[in-house]
Parts: C-alpha cells; sequence; structure tokens
C-alpha cells in the first residue's frame, strides 16, 4: 500500500498463520508501553462524512486553507489515498501540560500572551510518527513486511471522523474529538495498514447533551451550528493558518490569544476528566505559558527561530507572530510600554503587518480616552 516509512523491501502480503485478533490486543499493549495513551481499530468506510465534508467546503468555511479541497474527496476515502490500506490504528496522545500557568489566569490578563495549551512545548508532529513507526516495527516483528503509512495531521486524512469510528470518542459541538474518561485535551495519530485486523466498536453515542458551552463561549462565533464550525473565523485560524489581514470586526474579540484558542475546551464539562500528559516535551518552554506580550514582541526574528526551534508556533514565521501580537497590545488595557513598542517598529515593518500595527496604536489611544 504505497512507499512504507521505514526502509527496505517489502513483500506484498503479510505472513499466513497470523492469529489477527491477538495482533490487535498486542497492538493496542505496545501503543500504550510507546507513550500512546489508548489506540484502538477501524475500516475505510468513512463515505457517511462525505456529504457533510463537501456541504463545509462549498460554504467555503474552509478559509484559505485550499489544501482542504486541494484531494478531493480522498480525504473521505482512505483506501484512494493510500491503496491498500483495510485498518486504521487510531491513537490518542494527552498533550495537556501540567506545568503550565492556568489559563483562565492568562486569559483575563490583557498584558500576558495566550498560547494554545498543545504549543507550549515541542512540535507534536516528529515526537507521535517516530512513535508511530516504532509501533510499526513492532508489528513487524510478528508478521513480518507488511504495507503501512503513518499520518499525524501530515495529510488529507479525517483524523477525526476515524478516531470517533474507532471507538475513541465522539465529536463534540466544537467538532473536536470528546473521550468519556479522557476529555479532549490530546493529539491523534493513523496507521493505516492492510493487516486483516479486527475492528473495534464505533462511538455510537453522542454524550454532549443539551450542552451548548463550547457554542457560547466561542469569541468569534465560529462555531455556527453543533459540529459546524467556519474556520474564517476561529481564532485557531486566523492566528495559525491565516497568513493576511485579520478583518477588522474579529480583532477585538482575538483578546490576547497570539496562537490558537482553547475557550470551547476550557469550558467543556468532559474535560474534568482530562489528564496531565506525561511527556516532558509537552511542557512548557521559554516562558510561553504566560509571557508578556511586550517581550515576545521584541524578538527579532533570529530570536524568534531560536527559541522556537522545534516548536510549531516556528510555522507561521516572525511577521505572522508580530501581527497577532499586534492585535493582542491593541486589545491590551492602555500601556505607554506598549504604545513605544508599537510606534518604534512600525516604520520597519512590511506593509501587512503595518495594518495591524496602526490598528492597534488607535486602539490604545482611544482606550487611554486621547
Amino acid at each position: 500500500m504505497g512507499a512504507p516509512m521505514n526502509d527496505g523491501p517489502k513483500d506484498p502480503f503479510p505472513a499466513p498463520g497470523i492469529d489477527y485478533r491477538q495482533l490487535a490486543e498486542n497492538i493496542k499493549r505496545w501503543a500504550v508501553e510507546l507513550g500512546f495513551q489508548a489506540a484502538a481499530i477501524t475500516d475505510v468506510d468513512l463515505s457517511e462524512h462525505e456529504p457533510g465534508f463537501l456541504e463545509w467546503l462549498e460554504l467555503g468555511f474552509h478559509g484559505e486553507m485550499g489544501y482542504m479541497a486541494r484531494h478531493g474527496l480522498k480525504r473521505c476515502r482512505p483506501a484512494e489515498l493510500e491503496p491498500g490500506t483495510r485498518r486504521i490504528i487510531s491513537l490518542r496522545m494527552d498533550y495537556l501540560p501540567s506545568k503550565a500557568e492556568e489559563p483562565w489566569s492568562v486569559l483575563e490578563n490583557s498584558r500576558l500572551a495566550y498560547i494554545s495549551r498543545y504549543a507550549l512545548g515541542r512540535d507534536y508532529h516528529k515526537l507521535m510518527r517516530k512513535r508511530l513507526q516504532q509501533l510499526a516495527r513492532k508489528i513487524e516483528t510478528v508478521v513480518g513486511a507488511f504495507g503501512y503509512r503513518a499520518f499525524v495531521d501530515s495529510a488529507p486524512v479525517l483524523e477525526k471522523p476515524i478516531a470517533e469510528k474507532a471507538g475513541l470518542g465522539w465529536l463534540g459541538k466544537h467538532t473536536n474529538v470528546i473521550s468519556r474518561d479522557a476529555g479532549s485535551w490530546f493529539f491523534l495519530g493513523e496507521l493505516f495498514t492492510d493487516l486483516p485486523l479486527p475492528r473495534d466498536p464505533p462511538t455510537t453515542d453522542n454524550h454532549c447533551g443539551d450542552c451548548v458551552a463550547c457554542i457560547d463561549i466561542c469569541p468569534t462565533r465560529a462555531i455556527v451550528a453543533p459540529g459546524k464550525l467556519d474556520a474564517r473565523r476561529c481564532i485557531s485560524y486566523l492566528t495559525i493558518e491565516y497568513r493576511g489581514v485579520i478583518p477588522l470586526e474579529l480583532r477585538p474579540l482575538i483578546g490576547n490569544r497570539i496562537y490558537g484558542c482553547d475557550d470551547c475546551q476550557l469550558v467543556c464539562p468532559w474535560n474534568r476528566f482530562a489528564r496531565y500528559s506525561v511527556e516532558a516535551d509537552f511542557q512548557p518552554r521559554h516562558g510561553l505559558d504566560a509571557a508578556a506580550l511586550t517581550t515576545l514582541f521584541r524578538w527579532t526574528e533570529a530570536e524568534f527561530l531560536e527559541r522556537l526551534q522545534g516548536s510549531p508556533i516556528r510555522r507561521i514565521g516572525h511577521e505572522c507572530w508580530r501581527r497577532n501580537i499586534a492585535v493582542a497590545m491593541g486589545n491590551a488595557e492602555p500601556d505607554a510600554e506598549i504604545v513605544e513598542l508599537l510606534a518604534n517598529a512600525r516604520d520597519a515593518a512590511s506593509e501587512m503587518l503595518r495594518e495591524h500595527i496602526d490598528w492597534a496604536l488607535a486602539r490604545q489611544q482611544t482606550r487611554r480616552g486621547g
């Protein structure tokens, strides 16, 4: 099924005489031993999600994330994305850092920068991909060469519906997967395989009930209906995926969130069952859990690149980093230091960044009453 991630020649079929039921149990045990908190197995039929996905694209809710539409329905058809795929192993890894500042205390202090809890430490992509590779090698010790491909938010994969179908949780009204015993503070990874493993029962019950806490808390009203997210209004999209000028009407609603937004998860009642991550790599680095806006805005591009080496934040680039901080500065309580920093940065800024600096300066001036 395509080129496997590991090297060397591969036989086209797994060895005969394998007890696949026992293998499935072993895979789940090995996954936990490798640092995942749960693993489950499903098939490749995601056809029930095709109409909703197509409607989401037709409504333009993906914004400028052109890659969401680029591969057509391959996103909903794993066997077309990776020919030969028969089963998908869906895996969960908790990321909530135990040593981070309490989120609400940061959000309520307009001079501090709020960064989504998943991005406070090292990039999860490499860590999880390495663990998935290790899991594949463990499987090889039993079946020999087999076809597989690992994914960690890196290809057109409907990872959340896959997790739901595998039984890891249900899709909440905020569109994140929720587990009854672990909340929603976790990453997902997948191992596509040609092995005929037994399937786990899907999650058929949605335990959100009448709760609409996530919808009500969303600062920009990006959750337009239960399970429907307009990314164009989502703070995570605006501060991470979007590279242009942030719409004027949304800037005041962003508050001090400079990279992502966790509000919908912070209010979810199921997250009282969330577990702290055991991964040292997910703990905060460089004080990013409660850093002053002024401190982060002062970082030169060289400092930005050096201090965020190995961080998922690095990929947005220094200009968007400062753009996001400038918006947060505009939303901060009046502060002479903020005004001075913005004014000094203005002339050397790009046209895009200057637009946000000027807005922030005007907001500061207005809020000072002058």
